[in-house]
């Protein structure tokens, strides 16, 4: 293959699902040795064209090239045994399965009468393992892993072929900074090797740190391929969604009413320990750490999943018990969780029947659900949010992460809490998408709710939050008011280096 010759071609790819024409002949190439980004807003066909390269949609035009092959990828397995692999942004292994076993899934070395060469399988197993410095071994239960730790068994898997072209969907999506790390490297790896790296992901700083070109599509259509060092994240995202994208954060201009949620000394086990703060209504206080910090713990205490060992609870001032997610809903605690699909949607159920499955019981005319009045909630964060897809009737496992996202948040908006808990609110959301829903979380915010946003991206949490809190090791070290925050300041918080800061001050 010469130098000039693309790893992987797909030329004039058409694919229509009924009323929607999700690729409207799209081409995309990826040389040898090329970390290639595929960018576009949720919904734009990223996910769409990625399924047809990889054999789960057949296109309806156009045709796929490996090197200067034509071929037909009629089901995900012939895309692996063609060189093109996939690292996907949702983990689809197999928790009660060994790592060994779900990196060589199907493909596990045997010995004479068909048995499994164990012994080669981990030896095999582990020298992957190695080169990625992770800290568990072949052996190790899939399910006893860390969600950042599965992300990594999943990439493990593309360095068990000869691969020609790797697809990595959103991969730091659920890993530490260190971990991240490690990634770059394997991909740096397997460029020097001549693989073609197909790389799709919302940040930006990804995008712009190992990326050689980055080509967009926008509503099913490609519309144009740029040189990464040539080019800016403003002419990126105005290319992605169609205009110019305006991220300055208006300051707040509405007055903070009294504290909605005051939790004092709140501990649980040794997730986290002694965390005081308040939240008043209008006000949005941002959670900030790495990875085990305890944020998220502390966000399943207050909404009834863990059980503290400490602390209490105070809403508009009088001590709560809250011992179940009824019970925190049922007393205006609402949250909105990390993981969409394990936590927050049915994804057998249609858009209408997920956004309004927690208050079913209060839209009932009679025995039966008020259509009508569902339909109406629907459609209202629909609007509200943007939310892409044909209609109610729509399954929501078959829309865009985006846009899974949407439904969770559009459900709990529609119950109209007094604690807004948002964790993680636009992970695996793109650029245009995430602008929108902080905007609706200040509009919120403005309209009185009182909100708490977790993230790992220390651009949101600055861009969103009147106050921030830091937390490190289980613990809080420092609260931020949004006037005094630095990227320095917040950094050195959430690394320990300001373990032993001044009190954490309480509204007033």
């Amino acid at each position: 293959m010469s130098e000039q010759t693309p790893a992987l071609r797909l030329e004039g790819i058409v694919k229509t699902f009924p009323g929607v024409r999700a690729l409207d002949n799209v081409s995309f190439s990826v040389m040898p040795g090329e970390v290639h980004a595929l960018m576009g807003e949720n919904g734009a066909g990223k996910s769409t064209l990625m399924k047809v390269l990889g054999g789960i949609h057949q296109p309806d035009a156009g045709q796929i090239i490996v090197g200067e092959q034509p071929v037909v990828m009629a089901l995900p397995l012939e895309a692996k045994a063609k060189g093109i692999v996939f690292i996907h942004q949702e983990l689809s292994l197999a928790g009660e399965l060994s790592v060994a076993e779900n990196i060589y899934l199907g493909e596990l070395p045997r010995k004479r009468l068909g048995l499994v060469d164990w012994a080669t399988l981990y030896a095999q197993t582990d020298a992957i393992l190695e080169r990625l410095k992770v800290g568990f071994d072949a052996r190790t239960r899939v399910g006893d892993l860390s969600i950042a730790n599965q992300q990594m068994v999943e990439i493990a898997r593309a360095l068990t072929v000869d691969a020609k072209a790797v697809i990595f969907d959103e991969p730091t999506a659920s890993l530490t900074d260190a971990e991240k790390v490690v990634l770059f490297d394997v991909i740096a790896s397997l460029q020097a090797q001549g693989v073609g790296i197909i790389y799709i992901s919302h940040r930006m700083e990804e995008i712009f740190k190992i990326t050689d070109r980055i080509s967009v599509l926008r509503d099913g259509q490609f519309r144009g391929t740029l040189k990464t060092a040539e080019t800016t994240e403003e002419d990126v995202t105005q290319l992605m969604i169609g205009r110019k994208l305006d991220l300055s954060r208006a300051a707040s201009d509405h007055e903070l009413g009294d504290v909605a949620l005051e939790v004092r000394d709140l501990s649980c086990g040794k997730l986290f320990n002694d965390a005081s703060f308040t939240v008043r209504y209008g006000e949005v206080v941002g959670f900030y750490g790495l990875i085990g910090a305890g944020r998220t713990e502390i966000a399943e205490t207050l909404f009834g999943l863990r059980d503290p060992s400490g602390g209490h609870i105070l809403l508009d001032g009088q001590e709560t018990r809250i011992q179940s997610p009824a019970d925190a809903i049922s007393k205006g605690i609402s949250l909105v969780p990390e993981d969409r699909k394990e936590q927050g949607l049915v994804l057998g159920m249609n858009c209408r029947d997920n956004m309004t499955l927690p208050q079913v019981d209060d839209l009932k005319a009679g025995p039966f659900v008020a259509e009508g009045a569902e339909i109406a909630i629907f459609d209202q964060y629909r609007d509200k949010l943007d939310i892409r897809t044909p209609g109610w009737r729509q399954i929501v496992g078959n829309l865009s992460g985006g846009n899974q996202q949407k439904i969770v948040i559009g459900k709990w908006l529609s119950m109209r809490p007094k604690v807004l808990i948002v964790d993680e609110p636009t992970r695996g959301i793109d650029v245009g998408s995430k602008s929108e829903i902080h905007n609706l979380i200040r509009e919120l915010a403005a309209q009185g709710y009182a909100v708490i946003v977790i993230s790992s991206e220390m651009p949101e949490v600055l861009h969103v939050s009147d106050r921030i809190i830091a937390m490190y090791g289980g613990r809080i070290t420092r609260t931020f008011g949004a006037d005094e925050v630095t990227e320095d300041s917040l950094i050195q918080a959430i690394s320990g280096i300001s373990h032993a800061a001044e009190p954490q001050p309480q509204a007033s």
